[in-house]
Parts: C-alpha cells; structure tokens; sequence
C-alpha cells in the first residue's frame, strides 16, 4: 500500500521485532544524522553499513539520485535481497519509475525525515508496502499513465497478465488501503487478500507493492 504506517512490524509469532536497518550514505554527516535519528526508537535496530543479509532494510540518504546511489540500490536489493528505503532531496522524473521498478516501495524526502517518519518509511518496507509521498505518488500515476497511452497508441491495447481479483485489489493498495480494509471492500479475508499479492508478485517477478502497482499502472489496468 501506499499509505502510512498504522500498525506495529511482527514477525512469524505475532510478537514486536526489532527491524534490522542499515544506513548508507557516503557523505559522514549524512550517515551520523540518520543515524542519530533512528538511534532511539525501539522498532529499530541499527546495523553496520556492510550488513545487508536478507531482512535488513537499507536506508540509503543522498542529496540527489546519481548514478552511483541507483547502482548501490540495484546492488543492495537485486543481488542482496534487501529492502530499501531511498531518503533523498530531490528526483527527477526519469528517475521516479526506475527507482519504483529497482524495488524501492518506500521514499522520504530529506527535509520531512524525521525520527517518526523514517521509522514509517522503515516499516513498510520490512512489510513490503509502499510508502512514498503525495506528491510523488501523482508524479507516478502521471508518468506511468502517459507511458501506457504513447504504448498502447502502438500496440493497440493492454496485454493480459493480471486477473480481475488481482486488479480489484491493486486498485485499492493504489488508493491506500491496508490488507484489513481491502478484505472489508472486497468481503475476502485478510489471508485472501495477502495470498493475491503473493501470487502476483511471485508470477510477475515484483517486488513488492510498489512495484505491482507500477506495474498495473504502465499496464493500463488501473
């Protein structure tokens, strides 16, 4: 989803975990003060930068995404298994869908992260939801949406991949919901619900929610 964060991360048990967070960032001072932000909260333990064993999220703080920050995302997340949560000033729209696809389901802007509100963008990627901000969430929809118009403009239409099932609950992880009330909207259970996600996400090779969305977006289903 893409909303804020409303309950607290569990693991397999049901009891509170400790999310295991390492922060990347190759200026120091950025580095000391996110991790100076997060130091304090108890949903969070904090790694070393070399930690990134499956289960770790990354945070990676950067003034702007260069070249050099989206290959350390393409490392961290395609060939360690981690999920990430990109803080950064800025991003440019060539960007924006690039990031989404990489497998980054959550962004901050520097000026708004905070202790609270990095530890949000932290617990939706240990759940593998979306977290990104309003603006940007418009940006996305805007950007994907004039891609699948020029796209289906020369191939005449969609192609098939997504059932009706999956797309009715893409649409409302798209509008913010969480797994609760997607089961309310669609009268299926929360275990339904997580089981249609899996099964896309595994079939399509996404991953996370980010990601489907995107994916349903520049597919034109949503």
């Amino acid at each position: 989803m893409f909303s804020s964060s409303r309950t607290a991360y569990s693991g397999a048990a049901g009891a509170p975990e400790r999310i295991p967070v390492a922060v990347h960032a190759l200026d120091p001072l950025l580095r000391e003060g996110a991790i100076g932000q997060l130091r304090r909260r108890p949903e969070i333990e904090l790694r070393e930068e070399n930690a990134s064993a499956p289960g770790t999220v990354a945070l990676l703080v950067d003034d702007v995404l260069d070249e050099g920050a989206l290959t350390r995302l393409r490392r961290l997340v395609r060939s360690e298994g981690v999920r990430a949560v990109l803080v950064v000033n800025s991003l440019r729209e060539a960007e924006l869908l690039e990031v989404i696809e990489c497998g980054v389901g959550a962004i901050v802007w520097r000026h708004e992260a905070t202790a609270t509100r990095l530890t949000q963008a932290v617990l939706a990627a240990a759940r593998g939801d979306g977290d990104l901000p309003a603006d940007l969430l418009g940006r996305l929809i805007s950007q994907v949406g004039a891609l699948h118009r020029s796209a289906a403009g020369r191939t005449g239409g969609p192609p098939s991949g997504l059932t009706p099932r999956e797309v009715d609950v893409l649409r409302l992880v798209a509008e913010g919901l969480d797994t609760g009330e997607i089961a309310g909207k669609l009268s299926y259970s929360e275990r339904t619900v997580k089981n249609v996600m899996h099964g896309l996400t595994t079939r399509l090779h996404l991953r996370n929610r980010a990601h489907a969305v995107a994916y349903a977006l520049r597919e034109g289903y949503i």
